[in-house]
């Protein structure tokens, strides 16, 4: 059975996540997502997602294409998954093209797949932003509404 992993946060879950996780399952037989637990996003990314780790991952699990959802809690773990999941393939967005090359050495093939272009979670929380400020929205208090970062 060959095993594919990928690692994200999948906020607002929208069609370019899917394309990733359709386009990872693709390669293997068996997919596991390593998402991204609140307090990494917060400690290390710096960024608060909209829905917690338990909703995100309860949307996960309910794609078609995913079979299993881990907690990612913290960078260093890669290595670590690669060899207790058995993993053969190794599945990032092409904005970490060559950061995880360094796996290869583990016996892993890395995959790095073009983002869909039209569509970001960075990008749904700016028009969500402007939507809120644009109706004069009660909920938007002049920061961010949606805090926005770099993130697919």
């Amino acid at each position: 059975m060959k095993r594919v992993i990928t690692y994200g946060t999948f906020d607002l879950l929208h069609y370019g996540h899917i394309n990733i996780l359709r386009r990872a399952k693709e390669l293997g037989d068996y997919l596991i997502v390593a998402l991204s637990t609140d307090e990494f996003n917060w400690k290390e990314k710096h960024k608060k997602c909209y829905f917690n780790y338990g909703q995100r991952k309860r949307l996960l699990e309910a794609i078609r294409y995913v079979d299993l959802v881990i907690p990612e809690t913290c960078w260093e773990q890669k290595r670590t998954d690669l060899h207790e999941y058995h993993v053969d393939t190794f599945v990032m967005g092409d904005d970490w093209k060559e950061k995880f090359d360094f796996l290869q050495d583990e016996g892993v093939e890395v995959v790095y797949f073009p983002r869909t272009p039209e569509v970001s979670t960075t990008q749904i929380k700016q028009d969500l932003n402007q939507t809120l400020r644009a109706a004069g929205s009660e909920s938007w208090k002049g920061d961010e509404y949606y805090e926005t970062g770099s993130e697919g």
